[in-house]
């Protein structure tokens, strides 16, 4: 499904419009849409519906929903921030149904505002759209605060409530409404995802068409709730026409599911290739375990892990399942002498993941330095889109010098860490083209010699620039994990949970990525379907054992579940 900006969604409306698709049609469907999704999720019947309605289209989607939802039996009322023409047909609708409607100008020291508010089992936040400038001023900006002030009391009696029942009972819901944003929170800049402070944080927003590049950017994301995209009739073919191939979407489960590979019932282990892991170290034993059970949860049919002598034993108790390949080790880390003994190892794996707990030292740093010597490259270069401005196809390349070839490559954590500190201005260049970089922010600032900040102000941007200038697949990890590849595209992941911002998530990631890889994924699949998994499972993490104390561990036995899950909506 791609993302729109807000000028490419005004272009798509109108262009529906002229071919015969009324606007007036589209607000029926997108305020149907709201009060279908808010219907979805819990009943409305003899429910006290507020509805904030501003002076534009947004305002009119919200008459919409009050309709609809007052035909289901809620008990509904309209907030108006300023008169509406009486010829408006969706004002008249709602007038002719006896809804009781309340104008700002009328209403001193917003009084009746007030108490609707206190009394609203939901508030539809119909003020403003996609066209809003920041900052918010005058009434609109006065009327969201009276609105936060009345919620934030109610937050605050709720919780006194809670407080003394559970000296005697079971703790009271909190009384605070449901918050619905249509298109989401009034103070959102759908294009920057800039927050204006008086925004109303939305436990559901329901927006039209497509989603826009604001709901996926913090720290706007974070006030949109869950986000719903309803269809308002306007056909795919025309949003191609007018704009193009998509270079920008977001990832549904329909899209991963079709890329899973097939499990047919006379496969053997050797139907679902070989992974071989580079990774681990005395001091982080578990990043290599953690990679490896992320690569055999995915279904890869063998997985070999190459790691410094002095782990194997621990690995080896906890990852029966696994092959070990011993390397040379210095202190506890890989040798830089490993190089070797690797290359001759390498050449019956279909993907390699370097990077998980190798540590930073400078002997690792060496290791990695030979790995990928400009002398061993420069017979791929040209020929697998070495550079970033040539094609970018995957072929068999066979080295002159035996094992020298490196299978297709994911490179994560320390590995990118130690590409980052050999000084080399150009050190994209090392790596056979196309690679999978899963960077974290701080990492990916290191890469980029920039600021973390610089990252998260646009992590969109970051990610599908650099995509496009080194020449690799760039998995930019965080929430709404962001997938950039070297042709232009970047996808990004509805998925944004407290539950994977914990140690080892991103060595599970890069396992499930390199295990994908091995069963015959190209990279930029593998590394979309790996990060959708992975997304997947830490939600049902964080909903299953709590946002705090779910650990990278728990999302290994959801991960086939996801894989599972995804499949059925190929059926």
């Amino acid at each position: 499904m791609r993302i729109l900006t807000v000028e490419d969604m005004r272009r798509v409306e109108a262009a529906a419009d002229e071919s015969g698709h009324a606007f007036s049609e589209m607000m029926e469907r997108a305020g149907r849409g709201v009060a279908e999704a808010l219907m979805a999720r819990q009943a409305v019947k003899k429910h006290r519906v507020l509805v904030l309605v501003g002076p534009g289209n947004n305002g009119g989607d919200g008459l919409v929903a009050a309709r609809y939802l007052a035909e289901a039996g809620a008990v509904v009322a309209c907030y108006l921030l300023r008169p509406r023409d009486e010829d408006d047909v969706n004002f008249k609708a709602v007038r002719e149904r006896g809804l009781p409607v309340t104008d700002a100008t009328d209403d001193q020291d917003w009084r009746a505002l007030r108490q609707r508010v206190a009394g609203a089992d939901v508030i539809i936040d119909a003020l403003l759209g996609t066209g809003v400038r920041l900052p918010l001023r005058g009434e609109v900006a006065e009327l969201l605060g009276q609105v936060g002030e009345g919620l934030q009391a109610r937050r605050i009696e709720g919780e006194a409530v809670r407080g003394l029942s559970m000296l005697s009972r079971p703790p009271a819901p909190l009384p605070a409404p449901l918050v619905v944003g249509v298109d989401g929170p009034s103070g959102l800049d759908y294009d920057s995802g800039a927050l204006d402070p008086k925004a109303l944080r939305a436990d559901l927003s329901v927006t039209f068409a497509h989603p826009k590049r604001g709901h996926f950017l913090f720290p706007g994301a974070a006030a949109c709730g869950e986000l719903i995209v309803v269809d308002i009739g306007i056909k795919p073919e025309l949003t191609g026409e007018l704009l193009g191939k998509p270079t920008l979407e977001v990832a549904t489960a329909e899209r991963v599911g079709a890329l899973l590979p097939a499990r047919p019932l006379d496969a053997h282990k050797g139907t679902f290739g070989k992974a071989l892991l580079v990774a681990g170290s005395i001091n982080y034993t578990g990043a290599a375990y953690l990679a490896a059970a992320g690569a055999a949860r995915v279904g890869a049919g063998l997985v070999t892990l190459a790691v410094p002598g002095p782990i194997h034993g621990a690995l080896a108790a906890q990852m029966s399942e696994a092959t070990y390949l011993i390397l040379p080790q210095t202190m506890g880390v890989i040798a830089s002498s490993a190089v070797k003994l690797l290359k001759e190892n390498m050449g019956d794996y279909q993907a390699m993941l370097l990077g998980p707990g190798l540590t930073q030292e400078k002997e690792v740093v060496d290791f990695v330095r030979q790995l990928f010597e400009a002398k061993d490259l420069d017979k791929h270069r040209g020929r697998i889109g070495f550079h970033a401005a040539a094609p970018i196809v995957q072929e068999d390349v066979e080295d002159a010098d035996k094992g020298a070839a490196l299978p297709p490559l994911v490179v994560d954590a320390d590995g990118l860490n130690a590409l980052a500190a050999l000084g080399d201005e150009e050190w994209w260049r090392r790596l056979p083209a196309p690679s999978v970089l899963t960077p974290h922010p701080g990492e990916m600032a290191r890469l980029m010699d920039v600021e973390t900040s610089e990252v998260q102000a646009d992590r969109l941007g970051s990610a599908g620039l650099m995509a496009v200038w080194w020449g690799h697949v760039v998995v930019l990890k965080g929430a709404y994990t962001v997938v950039a590849s070297p042709d232009g595209r970047t996808v990004v992941l509805p998925f944004a949970t407290p539950a994977l911002a914990t140690a080892g998530s991103g060595d599970v990631l890069a396992g499930a990525i390199v295990g994908l890889m091995a069963q015959g994924l190209t990279l930029f699949d593998a590394a979309l379907a790996g990060a959708y998994l992975h997304g997947l499972a830490g939600s049902w993490a964080g909903e299953e054992i709590g946002l705090a104390g779910a650990v990278a561990g728990d999302l290994l036995p959801r991960l086939p579940r996801a894989l599972g899950a995804i499949a059925k909506n190929t059926d």
